[in-house]
C-alpha cells in the first residue's frame, strides 16, 4: 500500500520559494537585464562578485550554463579541458563543451571525488604542439555532487593552483553548492575565489531560489561571457524578479545549510547502524548521502520504488548508486521517519 505521506529527497532543487521570498519578488525592482538596466540583477552581480573577491559576475539561468560559458572563455575550440570523472560537467550537461564551444575532456577518477592535486597535474599535457591536444584549464566541484557532497580540502585546491599556474593552466570552480562547502568547512568565500579564474555559483539548490546561477571572472571575461550568453538564448529581459529571490536566499537561507548537513549526517547514521558497508557517516560532508549498492542484491532502482511506497522519493542515478539530498522544505518529523523507514528496508534487503 503506497504511503500519503509525501518526503522527497530526490535533490535539494526540488525546494520552493519560502513565503518571505515570494513577498521580496513580488516587489523587486526590474529592468531590461540585455541592455544591462536591471537594478536588481546588477546588485546581484556586484554583490557576488566582491564575496569571491572578483571584479565581475554574469546572472544565468541554469548552473549548466554558467558553468559552459566559463569553460568556453577558458578553453579554446580543439584544446582539453580536465575534470574529476564523475564530476556534473562531463556527467550531467549533456556533452555540452563538445557540443557548443568543442572542448574535448579527459578525466581522472577520485573516490568520492575528492580532490589530491597530484592527479589533475599528472594528467595534465599543456603546450603539447602543433600534433597533441593541450590542456588550457581544469575543473574542480565543490561540493561534489555525485561523490556525496564531497568537500574538496583547501591545502589541495591551493597546492593545485600553484602548480597550474606555472603550467600555464587555468582553474574553473563548479561551486554549484560551494555554500555547503563554505558552512561545513569555514573556509571563506573569498578564499575559494583566490584559487579560481572563473566559478559558477548556484542558488536554486540548497539556497531554495526557484531558478538562478551566476558566473564570476574578471571583467573581461565576463564581457565575452556576456555575449556568449546572448548565442546560446539566456539573454533576459525583466528577470530582477528571479535575482531578487538570490538576494533573499544570501540575506536568509545560508545559515540554514547547517541543519540540511546534520539531517543529512542522521540519515546516514541510521543507515550505517543497520548497513555499514553502505555508508560511512564520517564521508558525509554536507547534505548529500549517495548509497552504494553493490554488495546488495538489489538495484537503486528497485530500493528507490520500495521508499516511494512509503512516501520518500530518492534518486536512483545509477543501477547500483542511490542519492538523498536533504534541504530547507524537509522537517525534523521527515528525517526522524526516514531514518526509521530506510535501515527497515535495507534490512529486508539484506535478508532476501
Amino acid at each position: 500500500m503506497t504511503s500519503s505521506r509525501k518526503v522527497d529527497l530526490r535533490s535539494d532543487t526540488v525546494t520552493k520559494p519560502s513565503a518571505g521570498m515570494r513577498e521580496i519578488m513580488s516587489a523587486a525592482e526590474v529592468g531590461d537585464d540585455v541592455y544591462g538596466e536591471d537594478p536588481t540583477v546588477n546588485s546581484l552581480e556586484n554583490r557576488v562578485a566582491k564575496l569571491f573577491g572578483k571584479e565581475a559576475a554574469l546572472f544565468c539561468p541554469t548552473g549548466s550554463m554558467a558553468n559552459q560559458l566559463s569553460i568556453r572563455i577558458l578553453v579554446a575550440p580543439g584544446e582539453e579541458l580536465i575534470t574529476e570523472t564523475n564530476s556534473h560537467i562531463v556527467r550531467a550537461e549533456l556533452g555540452a563543451g563538445a557540443v557548443f564551444s568543442g572542448i574535448t575532456t579527459r578525466t581522472w577518477l577520485a573516490d568520492r571525488g575528492l580532490l589530491n592535486a597530484d592527479e589533475p597535474l599528472n594528467i595534465a599535457k599543456p603546450d603539447s604542439g602543433p600534433y597533441l591536444v593541450s590542456t588550457t584549464a581544469i575543473a574542480v566541484e565543490n561540493t561534489h555532487n555525485f561523490g556525496g557532497g564531497t568537500v574538496q580540502p583547501i591545502s589541495e585546491i591551493k597546492k593545485l593552483r600553484q602548480e597550474s599556474q606555472k603550467l600555464g593552466i587555468s582553474l574553473h570552480l563548479d561551486g554549484a553548492r560551494i555554500w555547503n562547502a563554505h558552512v561545513s568547512s569555514g573556509v571563506e568565500l573569498v578564499e575559494y575565489g583566490n584559487y579560481f579564474d572563473t566559478i559558477s555559483v548556484c542558488f536554486s539548490k540548497g539556497l531554495g531560489a526557484p531558478v538562478g546561477s551566476i558566473m564570476i571572472s574578471d571583467k573581461e571575461r565576463i564581457g565575452k561571457a556576456r555575449q556568449w550568453r546572448k548565442r546560446y538564448g539566456g539573454g533576459m529581459r525583466q528577470v530582477g524578479v528571479l535575482a531578487s529571490a538570490c538576494h533573499y536566499a544570501l540575506d536568509h537561507n545560508i545559515k540554514l545549510l547547517k541543519i540540511d548537513h546534520q539531517r543529512a549526517k542522521l540519515i546516514a547514521k541510521a543507515i550505517a547502524s543497520i548497513a555499514p558497508n553502505l555508508i560511512n557517516p564520517e564521508h558525509v560532508d554536507t547534505n548529500i548521502v549517495g548509497l552504494d549498492l553493490t554488495g546488495l542484491k538489489i538495484t537503486a532502482a528497485e530500493l528507490s520504488s520500495w521508499l516511494q511506497e512509503k512516501g520518500i522519493l530518492t534518486g536512483a542515478l545509477g543501477p547500483k548508486y542511490l542519492r538523498l539530498v536533504t534541504h530547507l522544505d524537509l522537517t525534523d518529523d521527515d528525517i526522524e521517519y526516514v531514518s526509521q523507514v530506510l535501515p527497515k528496508l535495507l534490512q529486508r534487503a539484506l535478508v532476501s
